[in-house]
Parts: C-alpha cells; sequence; structure tokens
C-alpha cells in the first residue's frame, strides 16, 4: 500500500512558484509560522526547494510574516 502523497506542483501543472502569492505560500506555512516538512506536504524536493525560496523572498520583503500572531 502507498501512502506517498503527490507533489501539490507537479499535479497543478505549476512551473514556477510565484513569492508574489501569499495565499499559496500559506498552505505551505504551519500555525507556527514554520516551512511544512514535504512528508506532510507531499511535494517533490525540487518544488520544496524553490517553495522555501519562494517563502524566504516573501517573508523578506513583508508579504508573509516571519512568525504568526
Amino acid at each position: 500500500m502507498n501512502n506517498k502523497k503527490q507533489c501539490f506542483f507537479c499535479f497543478q501543472n505549476i512551473k514556477e512558484i510565484d513569492y508574489k502569492d501569499p495565499n499559496l505560500l500559506k498552505k505551505f506555512i504551519s500555525s507556527q509560522g514554520k516551512i511544512i516538512d514535504p512528508q506532510h506536504t507531499g511535494t517533490c524536493p525540487r518544488h520544496q526547494r524553490r517553495l522555501a525560496q519562494a517563502i524566504k523572498r516573501a517573508r523578506f520583503l513583508g508579504l508573509l510574516s516571519y512568525v504568526k500572531k
């Protein structure tokens, strides 16, 4: 039995993860403001790296907060 989730970005055929889309990025951030582990989200390694970079850019520009209030 295979419990492996399919990558959200591969399934939606999303080529680029845009750091200017905070609504999409919030799905991959925990309630404490941490980036969720790919084992829980099911993202592939390639998209997890791009996702982490997009979240970090969005935080730096103030589109996402570093911590939840």
